[in-house]
C-alpha cells in the first residue's frame, strides 16, 4: 500500500490515521509504571477477564457489555482486598484491651479457632502458590505448566470462547472461498454469503476464524462427501474479531469441509472494509460509489474469512448489482485471453452471458473468474459508475478507470503502467499472472494507493493527470505510485509476507523498486532526488529513541497498524538500496529472482531473502549475518572518521538523540556490520568507489597514498552518518574551492550530517552555517532542497518558541543564500523536470515568508485570475504560490474555496487546499478542519493534509494540536 503523501512525496501514514490503543485497561496501567511493574505489558501475570467473571458468578445478563470488556483488574483485586481488610479488623475483636492498656489473655476456643483458620489460610496460600500462574496476554491465557488447559473467554452469548489467541490456530486452513455480495447504494447495506473449502491439518471440533461486525443469521457445514448441510451453532468473541464454527462432530484430519455462513452489514462509514463514498457527478448530482480497503485487517469486515496473510487461497466471486452500474474485481468477468482473441460474435455473446445474469428486475449478477491462490487482504472489488481506457501489454489488457467527468485524465497513467509493467516483466523474469490490470481512482481515498492483485485502487490525486494543472511534482507523484503499486504484484501479491512482522518484505522492496523503476524508465524525473530526501526524513525518525526495528514482533491490531511508517518503507527500501551496492547489481538481481521462484503463490520471512541471497553469494559473504544486524535492531550506526597521514581510523556508535534518562535504552554495546563506501581526491575514472565492511566498534583503514580529502557513504548509498572530526575544514574548504568535486547527492550527504551532528552537539552550528556558504554557487536540486529543509527546521523551532530575533536573523540568512536564486526564478513552466521542481520549492517558501518580491509577484497574478473568474490559465509549477499568496486577503480566501468546491482537476483542488490552510486568519484555519472533519464541502481524505499544512504556521500549530485532541474519538472513528 502505497501511504498518502502530504507534501512531495512523503513518508506513509499519516498523523491521525492509526486507529485508538485498545490495549486492555489493566494491562495498559500496569505498562504506564515501568518503575513499579518490570514486566513487560505482554508478560503480566493476572487473573484474565473470563476466569474473573466465572469466579465471581456472573451470569450473561447480570454485566453489560462495556463491564464485561473494559472492567479493570485493578478494581476487582483492590474490592478483594478491601474485603479481606474488614474481615480482618472484625476478627481482631477477640482481642480485648484491658482498662490499663494491656491485652487480655484469649479464651481456649478462641484459640482454637484462630489457629484452624490459620491453617486453612496457610494451606490456601501455599495452594495458590504450588498451582501453575497464568500469564495472559493479549493472545490468550498462557499457563506456565503447559500440561494444564487454556483459561478460555466468554463469547457474546456468555459461553465459552473455544480460543484465547489473537492469531488463528494452525488446525484449519482455507482452500477456496465462493464469495456471493449485493450492496445496495440506496440503503447503503449489504447482505453476503460466503462458502469456505477448509482443510483439515489437526483434528478438532471447531473452526476459528475472523469475522467484524458482520450480522451473521446462519452457518452450516457440509462434509467432502456428504449432501447435506448440517445447521451448526457458532460463537463470536468481538475483542478478536473472531467467531467459533462448532461442528457436531469430530473434524478429521486430510479431509476437506464446506463452511457456509450468510450475513448482512452496512456499508463503512470509515475508510477501511466494504466503504461507501459520495461524489457528485457531472451534473451536481449526488451519487455512491462502493469500494474496499482491507489492508491489513478489513477483509473479515465483508465477510467471514482467515484474515491473515499466510492463508492463502482461490476466490470465486459473485457481485449483484444495479445494472445502471459497474463491477470490478480481482479477475475479469470475460474468458480467458485465448476466447477473447477469438471476434466471432457467438462467442463475444456467450461470454456476455457467461460473464453477467439477471436476477430480478434491475438487479444483476457479475460473476468474476476464480482467482490466484492469494491472501484476504488482497482482496477487492468497486460498484460505482465507471468509464475506462485500456491498452494491451505483453498478453494482459491493461485498464485505468475513473468516474465519467475524469475519464480525460487518465491517459497518462495508462501510457505509464504499462511501460512499468513491462519494465518488471523483463527485470524479475516472471511474467505477471493476471489477464488483466486496472487501476482505479476512488473520489473518496485515504492512502495513496493499494496494490489489491489485478485491481489497484488510488485516490485520485495520485492516478489522474491534468495536462493545464498539473504540475512536474504532480507528474513525479502519480509515476511514483503507480510503480510502488505494480512492484507490489511480485512483492506483496506473488510473494506476500508470512506475517506482520515483516511488513518490510513487501513495503520495503515496493518503495526500493519504485525508485529504482522510476530512474530506469523515466530518468528524465530525477526520481533519486525524492529518495534520497526520503531517506533523510526515515532517519530522522529512526535516530529517537521511541524508534522500532524494521522487522518487529506484532500481535495486536494497533501494533500492525503502527507498522505502516517510514520505517518499513524507507527504512527498508534504504537497506535494500545499500546492499544492492555492496552486493553489484548483477547478484542482487540474482537473489531477488530467486528469492521470488522460491516463494510465488506462498509466503516468506525475511531469513527467506537472505538464504535467496545466500545461494547467490555461494559462501562469499553471509548476507544473512550481515542484514539482521540491520532489521532487527533500531536506529543507526554514526561512524566518526579520523584522517592522520595515510591512516584512517573509523569508529562506529549508535546515533541518538538526547532522551530523558528514565526512558532512555541502553545499547551501546551493539554493532552493525557496515558496509562502508568512500572516495578521496585521488579518485581516477577507474577507480572511484572503495568499500570496507566494517563489522567491530573500531578499525583502520590504510590508504595507498596521502590524500587531500576523504568523503565517505557515496551517493548516500549507506544507511549511516558519518563524523569527520577534524576534516570538517577540509571538506568545506572543498566545497567553497570546487564543490562539483562532489556529487550532488554527496554534497546534499554532507548538509545533511553536519546539521545533524550539530543537532546531537557533536559539532557547532557554526561549522554547520559555514559548510552551506557555498551555496550561491549551488545550482543543483538535491543539496540546495536539504539546506532549505535543515534551514526551515531551525527557524521553525525559534519561531514555535518565541525567539524571534533569533528567527528572523535566520531568514535573513537564508534570503542572503538563495536570494539571487529565487530573483532568477521565472514564474513559467519551462526548464527540465529538476528545475520545475526547484522552482516550485523556492518560490513557495519565498511566498510564505514574505522573501525578495515573490508575494507581491503572486498576489498580482492571482488578483487577474481570480478577475478572469478562473478561467485564466496559470503555470502548474508555481500555481501553489500563487494560490498562497492569494489565500492571505479574506477575499482571495473567499473566492479560492469557491472555486475549490467547482474544480474537476484534483491536482489543481489539491493545492488550493494546501493555500486555505495557509492563511493567518485562526477562525478560517478552524472552519476549515472542522468542514474537512464533518465531510461537508472538503472530503474528511483531506483533514490530515489540512492538519499538516495548519500546523506549520506560527498561529496554526498549536490551534491543529488542541484540534487533534478535541477531535480525537471521532479522527480515530473515521
Amino acid at each position: 500500500m502505497e501511504p498518502f503523501p502530504s507534501d512531495q512525496i512523503q513518508l506513509p501514514r499519516n498523523m491521525i490515521e492509526n486507529s485508538m490503543f485498545e490495549e486492555e485497561p489493566d494491562v495498559v496501567d500496569l505498562a504506564k509504571e515501568p518503575c513499579l511493574h518490570p514486566l513487560e505489558p505482554d508478560e503480566v501475570e493476572y487473573e484474565p477477564r473470563s476466569s474473573r467473571l466465572l469466579v465471581r458468578g456472573l451470569g450473561e445478563h447480570e454485566m453489560d457489555d462495556d463491564e464485561e470488556d473494559y472492567e479493570s483488574s485493578a478494581k476487582l483485586l483492590g474490592m478483594s482486598f478491601m474485603n479481606r481488610n474488614s474481615g480482618l479488623r472484625n476478627n481482631m475483636s477477640v482481642y480485648r484491651q484491658n482498662p490499663n492498656g494491656s491485652c487480655s489473655v484469649p479464651s481456649t476456643r478462641t484459640m482454637v479457632v484462630c489457629t484452624v483458620v490459620l491453617v486453612i489460610s496457610v494451606s490456601l496460600i501455599m495452594a495458590i502458590y504450588l498451582l501453575p500462574k497464568c500469564t495472559f496476554t493479549k493472545e490468550g491465557c498462557h499457563k506456565k505448566n503447559h500440561t494444564m488447559e487454556l483459561i478460555y473467554p466468554l463469547a457474546t452469548n456468555g459461553k465459552l470462547f473455544p480460543w484465547a489467541k489473537i492469531r488463528l490456530p494452525p488446525d484449519v486452513v482455507p482452500l477456496h472461498y465462493d464469495l456471493v455480495l449485493q450492496p445496495n447504494l440506496t440503503t447503503l447495506k449489504f447482505s453476503g454469503s460466503v462458502k469456505i473449502v477448509v482443510n483439515i491439518v489437526e483434528v478438532t471440533w471447531k473452526i476459528i476464524l475472523h469475522s467484524s461486525g458482520l450480522n451473521i443469521t446462519k452457518v452450516t457445514i457440509t462434509s467432502a462427501g456428504g449432501h447435506q448441510a448440517k445447521t451448526v451453532e457458532f460463537l463470536e468473541y468481538p475483542l478478536h474479531d473472531q467467531i467459533a464454527v462448532m461442528a457436531p462432530e469430530a473434524l478429521l484430519v486430510g479431509q476437506n469441509y464446506t463452511v457456509n455462513i450468510e450475513y448482512s452489514s452496512n456499508l463503512s462509514d470509515t475508510y477501511y472494509g466494504f466503504y461507501k463514498i459520495s461524489y457528485k457527478d457531472e451534473n451536481s448530482k449526488q451519487r455512491w460509489f462502493a469500494a474496499t480497503q482491507f489492508e491489513p485487517l478489513a477483509a473479515r469486515s465483508a465477510f467471514p474469512c482467515f484474515d491473515e496473510p499466510a492463508f492463502k487461497a482461490t476466490f470465486l466471486i459473485k457481485i449483484k448489482r444495479d445494472e445502471k452500474l459497474s463491477t470490478l474485481s480481482n479477475m475479469p468477468k470475460e474468458l480467458d485471453k485465448r476466447l477473447r482473441q477469438l471476434s466471432t460474435a457467438s462467442i463475444v455473446l456467450h461470454v456476455q452471458k457467461k460473464a453477467t445474469t439477471p436476477v430480478t428486475n434491475g438487479i444483476v449478477q457479475d460473476e468474476f473468474f476464480v482467482s490466484l491462490k492469494m491472501s484476504t487482504y488482497l482482496v477487492a472489488f468497486v460498484v460505482a459508475d465507471l468509464k475506462n481506457i485500456s491498452r494491451e501489454a505483453d498478453g494482459s489488457l491493461v485498464s485505468v478507470y475513473a468516474i465519467p467527468q475524469h475519464l480525460n485524465q487518465v491517459g497518462y497513467a495508462l501510457n505509464t503502467a504499462v511501460k512499468l509493467l513491462e519494465f518488471y516483466q523483463k527485470y524479475f523474469l516472471i511474467n505477471y499472472p493476471l489477464e488483466k490490470l486496472d487501476l482505479v481512482a476512488i473520489p473518496d481515498f485515504q492512502s495513496g494507493a493499494m496494490e489489491n492483485w489485478g485491481l489497484i485502487t488510488f485516490r485520485e490525486t495520485t492516478l489522474l493527470f491534468d495536462s493545464n494543472t498539473s504540475s512536474a511534482r504532480d507528474k513525479k507523484l502519480i509515476t511514483a505510485v503507480i510503480a510502488h503499486e505494480l512492484a507490489h504484484q511480485w512483492f506483496g501479491n506473488l510473494v506476500t509476507m508470512e506475517w506482520w512482522n515483516d511488513l518490510w518484505l513487501n513495503e520495503g522492496f515496493a518503495t526500493f523498486m519504485e525508485y529504482f523503476a522510476m530512474e530506469e524508465v523515466f530518468p528524465e524525473l530525477h526520481s533519486d532526488e525524492d529518495f534520497l530526501n526520503l531517506i533523510f526524513k526515515a532517519m530522522r525518525k529512526d535516530s529517537l529513541n521511541s524508534s522500532h526495528p524494521v522487522s518487529s514482533a506484532v500481535q495486536s491490531s494497533e501494533q500492525i497498524e503502527e507498522m505502516f511508517d517510514a520505517l518499513s518503507y524507507i527504512k527498508g527500501a534504504s537497506l535494500l538500496l545499500m546492499l544492492k551496492h555492496y552486493l553489484g547489481k548483477d547478484v542482487f538481481q540474482a537473489g531477488i529472482e530467486m528469492y521470488l521462484h522460491n516463494h510465488n503463490y506462498g509466503s516468506a520471512r525475511s531469513d527467506d531473502l537472505w538464504d535467496s541471497m545466500n545461494e547467490i553469494t555461494n559462501g562469499t559473504l553471509d548476507v544473512k549475518k550481515l542484514m539482521k544486524t540491520w532489521i532487527l535492531h533500531k536506529g543507526f550506526p554514526l561512524v566518526t572518521v579520523v584522517r592522520k597521514g595515510k591512516i584512517i581510523s573509523v569508529q562506529q556508535e549508535k546515533f541518538l538523540y538526547c532522551v530523558d534518562p528514565e526512558n532512555w535504552t541502553s545499547d551501546a554495546s551493539f554493532l552493525w556490520h557496515i558496509p562502508l563506501t568512500y572516495i578521496t581526491s585521488s579518485c581516477n575514472l577507474t577507480h572511484c568507489t572503495n568499500a570496507y565492511l566494517l563489522d567491530q566498534k573500531s578499525a583502520v583503514i590504510e590508504l595507498p597514498e596521502e590524500v587531500e580529502w576523504i568523503k565517505f557513504n557515496v551517493h548516500m548509498n549507506g544507511y549511516y552518518i558519518v563524523h569527520y572530526a577534524e576534516d570538517w575544514k577540509t571538506l568545506i574548504a572543498l566545497l567553497k574551492k570546487n564543490h562539483t568535486a562532489l556529487s550532488p547527492k554527496d554534497r546534499a550527504n554532507l548538509i545533511n550530517n553536519i546539521f545533524n551532528l550539530a543537532g546531537l552537539g557533536k559539532e557547532s552550528l557554526e561549522k554547520a552555517f559555514e559548510l552551506i556558504d557555498y551555496l550561491n554557487k549551488e545550482s543543483s536540486t538535491a543539496p540546495l532542497t536539504q539546506a532549505l529543509y535543515q534551514l526551515s527546521l531551525i527557524y521553525s523551532l525559534l519561531e514555535k518558541n518565541g525567539e524571534q530575533q533569533l528567527a528572523a536573523r535566520v531568514m535573513h540568512r537564508i534570503e542572503q543564500l538563495l536570494g539571487d536564486k529565487i530573483d532568477k526564478q521565472c514564474w513559467t513552466d519551462e526548464g527540465t523536470m529538476s528545475e520545475r521542481e526547484l522552482r516550485s520549492t523556492l518560490l513557495a517558501f519565498a511566498c510564505t515568508h514574505d522573501i525578495r518580491n515573490c508575494r507581491t509577484t503572486a498576489t498580482e497574478m492571482f488578483e487577474k485570475w481570480m478577475k478572469s473568474n478562473g478561467t485564466m490559465s496559470l503555470p502548474s509549477d508555481v500555481m501553489k504560490a500563487i494560490f498562497t499568496a492569494g489565500a492571505k486577503s479574506s477575499d482571495g480566501w473567499e473566492f479560492l474555496l469557491k472555486m475549490y468546491s467547482s474544480s474537476v482537476s484534483e491536482a489543481e483542488k489539491s493545492k488550493m487546499i494546501e493555500a486555505l490552510a495557509s492563511t493567518d486568519d485562526v477562525r478560517k484555519l478552524i472552519w476549515l478542519m472542522q468542514n474537512s472533519l464533518e465531510e461537508e464541502e472538503i472530503r474528511a481524505q483531506e483533514l490530515s493534509h489540512i492538519i499538516a499544512t495548519v500546523s506549520q504556521s506560527l498561529p496554526g500549530y498549536l490551534l491543529a494540536w488542541d484540534f487533534v485532541k478535541e477531535n480525537w474519538d471521532k479522527l480515530t472513528r473515521k
